[in-house]
């Protein structure tokens, strides 16, 4: 009984340490809202877009709502040659409710046409989008590099 008593009384510390620098006289870091799920991204070439994925839809076929042609095209183009590269990113899987082919990374500062390369030398048209953190592919370019979707694999960045 004491001992569970312990347990418990743990529990219930531990669950008001958030509010614990109110009661100090601190203040609590802002909570960054994230853009809700399903919300467009500004992209600049209308043939990497896709519609989004039917409601519910839950396997990476389904959310992959881009068509064979799409990515027969986003695969097609040769690596840039001459083409001053933007920097190297380890690219993890973005939002996959997120349709067409696209690279979220803080290596460009607004939406532009772009392409990646992987170290085998498979590359992908991509739209690139400005963010933060670490970078994200769309499962569209996932899928169309045939990566695994947790695998973490390097990429340079090129602008189209």
């Amino acid at each position: 009984m004491l001992r569970n008593l312990g347990l418990v009384t743990g529990v219930l510390v531990l669950t008001g340490c958030s509010a614990l620098p109110q009661w100090v006289g601190g203040t609590r870091a802002p909570v960054r809202a994230s853009a809700p799920v399903g919300d467009p991204l500004p992209l600049p070439t209308p043939e990497l877009q896709a519609p989004p994925p039917q409601a519910g839809a839950r396997t990476a076929e389904a959310l992959d709502t881009t068509t064979a042609a799409q990515k027969a095209a986003a695969t097609a183009a040769p690596a840039p040659a001459g083409a001053a590269s933007l920097g190297k990113v380890t690219v993890s899987l973005g939002d996959p409710t997120l349709p067409g082919f696209w690279l979220r990374s803080s290596l460009v500062s607004a939406p532009t046409p772009g392409m990646i390369k992987t170290a085998g030398g498979q590359t992908v048209q991509v739209d690139l989008v400005p963010g933060e953190g670490a970078a994200q592919l769309s499962l569209a370019g996932f899928r169309a590099l045939g990566l695994g979707l947790t695998d973490l694999p390097l990429v340079e960045v090129y602008p189209r």
